[in-house]
């Protein structure tokens, strides 16, 4: 019989809509086997198993302080998991933890791995949408187990004919090392910033900006702007989520947009691009973004953005 392994950052009672298609789209790969580095208690066994799940993972002393490993011990228990199982796939959800763990056990095992997927057929032929949503494209790995990260609301959820009765199996996970450990966690500081979507001014970084946002802060704080990112900015993990601008982050439409070191890219147009006045600052004079500004300004953000900033707080005093 074929495995299908279904990772679960945590898992609820009742059962996740989410959680429930991760398991529908496992189940198209094989017998559906839980993963989760997360205590699973006996009610949410039962309630794995009448959802078609044949087996629950998880380390022992699942839950302890040593997990906190930034993925890495994750990343391990899916390994251990798939080498005991031999399973055909792994699916996981496609948040950031999600993507990350499938790039490290990727990497780990020299397997395919497919991220933003919105179907899963069969014979493991992944569909995921590219460029903004204007195209969709399949595509199988070719090496090693699938790994595939699925987006949410893609997979409808059946119940199965019969429950099953998983066993719940424990196993040893040596917590790898070396590694970086979460040592302490602090709530994020209030910016005093105005709310990004209903701001009159923002402005947004990318790219360019090269992990620093300092100067777009600064430039936002003499403004008493907004600020926002780049989907680039943000997978790169230089900035919060909640800041993005785009199709798959926030829209907005303020009465001045800065976009420093932003390229244009269309799923960043989308959700910037009915702002009235739009000013671009690249150090790359073909930039789309320069298509749709109102004014352009050819030069390396961190040198125009600290001048504008102070000549602000120069006519402000």
């Amino acid at each position: 019989m074929a495995f299908s392994l279904v990772y679960l950052d945590s898992i609820s009672s009742p059962l996740s809509g989410a959680s429930l298609e991760l398991i529908a789209a496992g189940r198209r790969l094989g017998d559906p086997v839980v993963v989760s580095a997360q205590p699973v208690s006996d009610e949410s066994v039962a309630e794995l198993g009448a959802a078609g799940v044949s087996g629950v993972v998880v380390p022992e002393n699942a839950g302890t302080e040593a997990h906190t490993n930034f993925l890495t011990f994750e990343t391990q228990l899916l390994a251990i998991a798939l080498s005991e199982t031999e399973a055909s796939g792994v699916v996981l959800p496609n948040s950031l933890n999600g993507k990350e763990i499938a790039a490290r056990l990727g990497v780990k095992l020299n397997a395919g791995v497919v991220t933003d997927a919105v179907d899963i057929a069969e014979d493991g032929t992944v569909t995921k949408s590219v460029l903004a949503g204007a195209y969709t494209t399949q595509a199988r790995v070719t090496e090693g187990p699938l790994i595939v990260t699925l987006k949410a609301n893609s997979v409808e959820y059946t119940a199965p004919a019969a429950a099953e009765e998983p066993d719940l199996l424990e196993i040893p996970v040596e917590d790898p090392a070396p590694g970086a450990r979460v040592v302490e966690v602090r709530e994020k500081a209030v910016s005093g910033r105005p709310d990004l979507t209903a701001a009159r001014i923002v402005v947004s970084g990318g790219r360019g900006v090269d992990g620093d946002f300092t100067p777009v802060e600064d430039l936002a704080d003499a403004l008493g702007a907004a600020v926002g990112a780049s989907r680039a900015a943000v997978d790169a993990g230089w900035i919060n989520h909640d800041l993005q601008v785009g199709q798959t982050g926030k829209t907005v439409a303020p009465q001045l947009y800065i976009a420093a070191g932003i390229s244009g890219a269309i799923q960043h147009k989308a959700g910037m691009q009915t702002s009235r006045v739009i000013v671009a600052v690249n150090d790359d004079p073909d930039s789309p973004i320069f298509e749709i500004a109102d004014l352009g300004i050819v030069g390396d953000l961190k040198n125009v953005l600290p001048q504008a900033a102070a000549e602000l707080r120069k006519r402000n005093d």
